[in-house]
């Protein structure tokens, strides 16, 4: 008995269905990351970047006479890190850009300053802080193009040591017998850290700060110290007297 020519061309057509579905999912698959691409490109970096990224996709060059003067896209520079608080006036603001840019630095969303990108693509601003609270960001220029910001670092500066009460004990107080364990308490400023005796005290949404200490026999110093972000330090220190 001779091959069956219905079953033959069934099979050539499922595996051609199959085919062409595969195809089709590919195609759909691609349409979708481009549409996601486009859309992106056009909300983060306007119509300048969807030129150039289809030009780039076509094959063709920068073609200026295109669109004059609106083709090239400028990256925002890399800011390095920079520490959230200072108790120093003078700071160092540096990072990455293209060679032969010129970096605009602004504070406070003010215009400061300005200087070139290095053929290592570095470049370095030397400041001095005036206000206590710094936004700290930049642009690169080119050709006359400017970028857009460049992530931003809020920078405050604090050169005043801060607040520090001790409510108890008090300086010289006694304790007998079972008051072997004492609290230490006070109140300071927001953002601070305290220690007593080298430990860290509990802070309250208050500023309020507390430390249970345990008592030694015959006198017992105690040093307490505040410590705000910029490193700025009040210490305190008072003896109490432990008798068993």
């Amino acid at each position: 008995m001779g091959p069956n020519p219905t079953f033959g061309s069934g099979m050539r057509r499922s595996r051609l269905s199959k085919t062409l579905e595969k195809k089709t999912r590919k195609t759909l698959v691609l349409s979708i990351i481009g549409i996601v691409i486009v859309l992106f490109l056009l909300f983060r970096y306007g119509l300048d970047i969807l030129v150039n990224f289809s030009l780039f996709i076509s094959g063709q060059k920068s073609s200026s006479s295109i669109i004059p003067n609106k083709i090239d896209f400028i990256a925002p520079p890399i800011l390095n890190p920079l520490s959230p608080a200072t108790n120093s006036a003078n700071i160092v603001i540096s990072g990455k850009a293209l060679k032969d840019q010129t970096i605009y630095l602004y504070i406070n969303n003010r215009g400061v300053d300005q200087t070139e990108v290095d053929k290592n693509g570095d470049f370095v601003f030397e400041e001095t802080l005036k206000e206590e609270d710094n936004l700290i960001r930049v642009k690169a220029e080119y050709n006359g193009k400017k970028s857009e910001y460049s992530d931003e670092f809020n920078v405050v500066f604090k050169n005043s040591p801060p607040s520090l009460e001790i409510s108890s004990p008090k300086d010289g107080d006694s304790f007998k017998k079972d008051q072997n364990t004492i609290v230490v308490s006070g109140k300071t400023d927001q953002g601070v850290s305290v220690t007593v005796n080298g430990f860290w005290a509990v802070i309250d949404d208050n500023n309020n700060f507390s430390y249970k200490l345990s008592l030694q026999g015959g006198d017992n110093q105690i040093k307490i110290v505040a410590t705000d972000l910029a490193g700025n330090k009040t210490e305190k220190e008072l003896k109490v007297n432990y008798s068993q």
